[in-house]
């Protein structure tokens, strides 16, 4: 039985995803950059660091690490300003099971748009534990995030449950000894092996019932 579920925001409770590739996107057109075939997939779960020493470095954008953060980030603030894109279902999803569990974010999201966005949804009660990959040394597909927010809940690591999108998420909570649910993205499916890691794959977290919590365990 577990005793607390940690989930991701980024595609998992937020629509975001195409958000940062269409942002990302422009901002490398914009600074002499080119953004390469496999460029989003190796983005996501990326912290904030990495990814704008990626951008800077092997991208080509003419720009230092640290511009890149806060120029992208500030784009991203400002398109949460308009409209946070809510995945249906998914702030209902979380209320019910928060009934049941103790829950956690893990995400790789810098720490200001964790909070615009639980705002916006009205989630941030939610959570008893958030925490940025901007925080840990590593960002996923390493464990890190995952372990320090099961610390933060007290709760054993082996004992929870994670919901991710992405194939380094998955990577990430199952390094950490978790149970692995995996809601893919349409437009960004799981690699076979990523695939593999996951005890339970839904084509919704709509599906993300109690009842599919239990029966993990």
């Amino acid at each position: 039985m577990a005793d607390a579920v940690i989930f991701d925001l980024d595609g998992v409770i937020v629509d975001s995803e195409p958000v940062w590739e269409e942002v990302r996107r422009a901002y490398v057109a914009a600074h002499g950059g080119t953004w390469q075939a496999d460029t989003q997939r190796r983005l996501m779960g990326m912290s904030t660091g990495e990814w704008a020493r990626y951008l800077s470095g092997e991208l080509g954008v003419d720009r230092s690490a640290e511009q890149v953060a806060a120029e992208v980030v500030e784009e991203m603030t400002r398109r949460y300003a308009q409209r946070v894109p809510l995945i249906d279902g998914a702030d209902e999803v979380v209320r019910q099971l928060a009934r049941r569990w103790p829950l956690g974010l893990a995400s790789s999201s810098p720490t200001r748009l964790i909070a615009a966005a639980l705002a916006a949804t009205g989630l941030t009660d939610a959570f008893g534990a958030t925490l940025s990959t901007e925080e840990t040394a590593r960002g996923k597909p390493a464990p890190d995030v995952y372990l320090a927010v099961a610390e933060r809940l007290g709760v054993e690591a082996s004992r929870c449950v994670a919901v991710e999108d992405s194939s380094n998420g998955v990577r990430s909570a199952a390094a950490a000894g978790m149970t692995v649910v995996a809601v893919p993205h349409g437009a960004y499916p799981l690699d076979p092996d990523a695939e593999r890691l996951a005890a339970l794959v839904l084509g919704s977290v709509g599906e993300l019932t109690p009842e599919a919590v239990d029966r993990l365990g």
